[in-house]
């Protein structure tokens, strides 16, 4: 069962939080410094990251699953805010250069689904960043926090969905590695910056980013589309290129 749009918020207005907020928002800006004319979409619980993106980026939306429920978002403006099956949006294909995805596979009856329509939504050079729970982290024994409920996963696990729905795994890295206690996270900065050299427990979330797979197949030693075996499969002769005209250069 999802935890709700108000338990999500709630936990958002806390000190364990806040934190979260600022470790996963170091991570985005690093990953994706500037979207400049891009179109973003955040899928599950992602406004209070939303809101850090530039004000270049050309569409940001909010899509929250119907399980979950939604929230008005931004504040105070036209909501972007937009209440989805997370299996099947109400978006075209391809319309976004940049997709961000917290708090939409631990409890997601399908999440290879989930990342199927990512895979989707995203542009031919897009980017998605997901984070999740990691197993093996403190967060996941947390059950005041959201990362204590559903299933964490470990980066392998992560690989293997990412590339059955389709996209390739580029970098990855851990967060959130301060113990989810009061009295440490006034030091999540320090544990940030020093566990993973001394720590022995992983980050309580794991940030993976890919891109679309580019699915290409070699037939003696030469590089071609699926389509293109396809002609040559069902018969159809494949297109020539076209010859230059008298008077103009083929470019």
């Amino acid at each position: 069962m999802r935890r709700t749009v108000s338990e999500l918020s709630r936990f958002y207005s806390t000190p364990e939080g806040a934190v979260t907020r600022r470790m996963v928002a170091a991570k985005l800006n690093e990953a994706w410094p500037d979207l400049t004319g891009a179109d973003v979409l955040g899928l599950g619980y992602t406004t209070p990251w939303l809101d850090l993106f530039p004000a270049e980026a050309r569409r940001v939306i909010a899509a929250m699953p119907a399980a979950q429920g939604a929230e008005i978002w931004p504040e105070g403006l036209k909501s972007r805010c937009v209440l989805v099956d997370e299996h099947y949006t109400p978006f075209p294909s391809a319309m976004f250069d940049r997709i961000f995805i917290m708090h939409g596979l631990e409890e997601a009856p399908n999440p290879e689904g989930v990342l199927m329509e990512a895979s989707r939504l995203l542009t031919t050079n897009g980017r998605l960043i997901l984070g999740v729970a990691a197993r093996g982290g403190l967060w996941t024994h947390a059950e005041k926090t959201p990362f204590g409920h559903g299933q964490p996963f470990s980066r392998s696990q992560l690989e293997n969905l990412l590339r059955a729905a389709e996209l390739e795994p580029l970098a990855w890295s851990h967060a959130l590695f301060v113990p989810p206690m009061r009295s440490f996270l006034r030091w999540a900065q320090t544990f940030e910056t020093w566990a993973p050299r001394i720590w022995p427990y992983p980050g309580g979330l794991i940030l993976m980013e890919a891109g679309k797979r580019a699915i290409r197949s070699n037939i003696r030693g030469t590089a071609t589309s699926v389509i293109d075996d396809l002609r040559d499969a069902l018969g159809v002769p494949v297109p020539q290129p076209a010859q230059p005209v008298a008077g103009r250069t083929q470019t």
